[in-house]
C-alpha cells in the first residue's frame, strides 16, 4: 500500500489527509485515488469499514476549488445518518480552506440556509431531498456540477430511490464524473450504471469478513424461548465495550430497545422509527461512547462508522444474508478480537448452511447462570444403529471385491442377507436379556415384600 505522500496530491489535499491523521492508503483508497483524480468513472465494491469513504473524499478534496460560486460535487447517500456522517468527515476540509462552503442536503433541513446566487462548492445529502432542491424548488445548481458520488448504491436500489438519483443525473452534464460505492452489484444496478458511466474502472476488494480469523461466530439456540428472552440470558454472560444488536425491522428494534431498558439497560437505538430529530441525536451520541449498547436495524446501521464494537446479536438472520456479513465485520476491526452471537429458531438451517458454504465458521454454543457451554455442532448427526450395519456391510463386500469370482453377485446377495441375520439375531438376543432382567428384579421386589 502506498502513503498519500506518494499519489503527487496538492498541498491542501495533503494537510487534509493529516487533519485525519492517515499516513498509508487503505486498499480501497490505493486502488480509487489514483483513477478518480484523472477523471475516470469508477465502480468500487468493498466492505463496510475499509475506508472507502475518503477513497471519494480525498480526489474531490484535490479536484475542488472554492474560488469559483458553484457546485463542483455532488455526494449521494441512502440514508440521513450516513449523509451526516460523510459530512462530518468532509467537514475537516474547511479547516484547511475556510472559503469552501459544504451543504448538508437532508430532511427537516430547512432551505432558508441556501441562497440561489451563492452556491456551494460540495453538496452531501439523500436522494429524495437533493432531487427537490435541485429540480423542484431550484435552490441548487446541480447542472454545472463535475463529480456525482453514490454512496451505498445498493442500498440506495433497495430503498427505491434509484429514480430520484435518475432524475438527477439526467439533467446534469453528460461530462460529469461518476464514482459508485457499494457492498454488492445488483443487475437493476449494472443497468443503471451503464446508463451514464463512461468505459468505468472496477476496483474490487475482496470480501474477507466472513473468515476474519479474530472473529468468532456462534449460534444460540432460542428453543422455547422469544427473541427478547433469549438476548436478555445472552447479554449476562459478557461486559462489552459496545453490542451492537441487529434486529430485522424498524417494529423489532423499537419492541426490542424498550424490552431492554425495561431491565435496566442504557440502549442507544438506530432505526427508521426515529424521528429526524432523535436521529440526529442519536449520532451525536454514537461519538460520546456513553452507551454500551445499541438497537439498530441493518439500514440505519449500514455504512455508519461505530468505534470499539466488541459484541454483535443479531436476533434472527436477515433475509439478504449479505447483511450478516455485514453483521458479522462491525466486531474484530483493528486486529482486536470480537465475537458475533446469532439467536437461531427451528426454520434457519438454510440460511446457516448458506452461510457455512460461504466460509462462516460457527460454533454451537448456549448459556446456563450466565455462562456457555459448547453445544454439539450445529448438524451433527448422531449414527444409529442401521448405519452401523450399512458400514459393515460395505467393509465386506470391500474386502470380498478385490478377487471376482463367478457368481459373485449371487454371494454378494447371500452375505448381505447373513449380515442382516446376525443383526437381527442380535437385536432378540438383547431384547430377551433385557426381559430376564426385568423378569428378575420383579422377582427379587415380590420376594422383599
Amino acid at each position: 500500500m502506498k502513503k498519500f505522500i506518494n499519489f503527487n496530491l496538492k498541498p491542501s489535499t495533503i494537510s487534509f489527509i493529516e487533519k485525519n491523521h492517515f499516513e498509508v492508503a487503505t486498499p480501497i483508497q490505493d486502488a480509487v485515488i489514483p483513477y478518480a483524480i484523472k477523471q475516470n468513472d469508477i465502480i468500487g465494491i468493498s466492505e463496510t469499514g475499509t475506508g472507502k469513504t475518503h477513497a471519494f473524499l480525498i480526489p474531490i478534496m484535490e479536484m475542488i476549488d472554492s474560488s469559483q460560486n458553484r457546485v463542483q460535487a455532488v455526494i449521494i447517500s441512502p440514508t440521513r445518518e450516513l449523509a451526516m456522517q460523510t459530512y462530518k468527515f468532509a467537514s475537516k476540509m474547511k479547516e484547511v480552506d475556510e472559503e469552501l462552503s459544504i451543504y448538508l442536503s437532508v430532511g427537516g433541513k430547512g432551505k432558508e440556509m441556501l441562497n440561489p446566487d451563492h452556491q456551494p462548492n460540495l453538496v452531501i445529502g439523500t436522494p429524495g431531498r437533493i432531487k427537490d432542491l435541485f429540480l423542484n424548488e431550484q435552490f441548487l445548481r446541480l447542472d454545472r456540477g463535475d463529480l456525482v458520488v453514490i454512496d451505498e448504491a445498493d442500498m440506495i436500489f433497495e430503498l427505491g430511490f434509484l429514480e430520484d438519483v435518475d432524475a438527477v443525473i439526467s439533467k446534469m452534464s453528460k461530462s460529469t464524473q461518476l464514482l459508485a460505492f457499494s457492498a454488492t452489484i445488483p443487475q437493476a444496478l449494472k443497468l443503471f450504471l451503464r446508463k451514464y458511466m463512461k468505459h468505468p474502472k472496477m476496483v474490487h476488494i475482496e470480501d474477507h469478513l466472513s473468515s476474519k480469523a479474530n472473529v468468532t461466530n456462534v449460534l444460540i439456540p432460542a428453543k422455547h424461548l422469544s427473541y427478547h428472552e433469549k438476548l436478555l440470558q445472552i447479554l449476562s454472560g459478557f461486559q462489552p465495550y459496545v453490542c451492537l444488536i441487529f434486529a430485522n425491522t424498524r417494529e423489532e428494534a423499537e419492541q426490542t430497545a424498550e424490552f431492554l431498558r425495561n431491565h435496566q439497560y442504557k440502549i442507544l437505538e438506530l432505526h427508521g422509527n426515529l424521528s429526524a430529530r432523535q436521529r440526529k441525536n442519536a449520532l451525536k451520541t454514537l461519538q460520546s461512547h456513553e452507551y454500551s449498547y445499541i438497537v439498530a436495524t441493518d439500514i440505519a446501521a449500514r455504512g455508519l462508522d461505530i468505534e470499539g464494537i466488541t459484541h454483535v446479536v443479531s436476533l434472527g438472520f436477515p433475509m439478504d444474508l449479505n447483511f450478516f456479513i455485514h453483521r458479522s465485520g462491525r466486531t474484530g476491526r483493528n486486529k482486536r478480537e470480537g465475537t458475533c452471537y446469532t439467536i437461531y429458531k427451528a426454520g434457519d438451517e438454510s440460511s446457516i448452511k448458506k452461510l457455512q458454504v460461504r466460509g462462516v465458521k460457527f460454533h454451537h454454543m448456549d448459556i446456563k447462570n450466565d455462562k456457555f457451554y459448547e453445544l454439539k455442532p450445529i448438524f451433527y448427526k448422531r449414527q444409529s444403529k442401521d448405519d452401523e450395519l450399512e458400514k459393515e456391510i460395505s467393509k465386506s463386500l470391500q474386502r470380498k471385491k478385490k478377487v471376482v469370482k463367478p457368481n459373485h453377485k449371487k454371494k454378494q446377495k447371500e452375505t448381505i442377507q447373513k449380515l442382516k441375520q446376525r443383526k437381527k439375531r442380535d437385536i432378540i438376543r438383547n431384547e430377551i436379556k433385557s426381559a430376564q432382567k426385568e423378569r428378575a428384579k420383579s422377582k427379587q421386589k415380590r420376594t422383599a415384600k
